[in-house]
């Protein structure tokens, strides 16, 4: 008798962090689950675009990755593989947003109370995402650009998520 083949989703989700780090990965273990989000996204020349979305996270590559998805209709339709390492004690960050094709890698760490993560933007600007004001069924997510070696910091997006399930 044959084994049934597993499908795609099968080898990726798993149900919960792999057991050789299961401590670390609660820095963003506890977003795993369906949220929603009010969105402001806020252009370079100040026009601002408002909206609605949907964030989904999930426990992936036996428990020692986070994947999401993370959805602003009209506006990007990306996903984030967040990975720790324990020889960093670090996050690896890794945004893809095929419908804009802008593609992000960032170290994240918590930053007392919250969660920072900061990489560089293709041209060389810095930028640090965060999540803030952090509660089990809530959060503000800030997206932010330096284009002066972090001296000054402009906000280009901002959410607020609320947890569904």
């Amino acid at each position: 008798m044959t084994q049934p083949i597993a499908t795609f989703i099968d080898l990726l989700h798993c149900a919960g962090p792999a057991q050789d780090r299961a401590e670390k990965m609660g820095l963003y273990g506890w977003l795993v689950g369906a949220w929603s989000m009010d969105a402001t996204v806020i252009l370079k020349d100040g026009r601002k675009h408002s909206g609605q979305g949907e964030i989904r996270f999930g426990w992936v590559l036996e428990g020692r990755a986070i994947q999401d998805v993370w959805i602003l209709p009209g506006v990007f339709y990306g996903t984030t593989l967040r990975v720790y390492d324990p020889g960093l004690d670090a996050w690896h960050i890794l945004w893809s947003d095929p419908v804009r094709q802008y593609y992000s890698r960032q170290i994240g760490r918590a930053d007392g109370a919250d969660i920072v993560q900061r990489g560089k933007t293709e041209d060389g600007s810095d930028i640090r995402w965060s999540f803030r004001d952090i509660r089990p069924d809530a959060f503000r997510w800030l997206g932010e650009r330096s284009d002066d070696g972090g001296a000054n910091w402009r906000l280009e997006a901002e959410f607020h998520a609320r947890r569904l399930a």
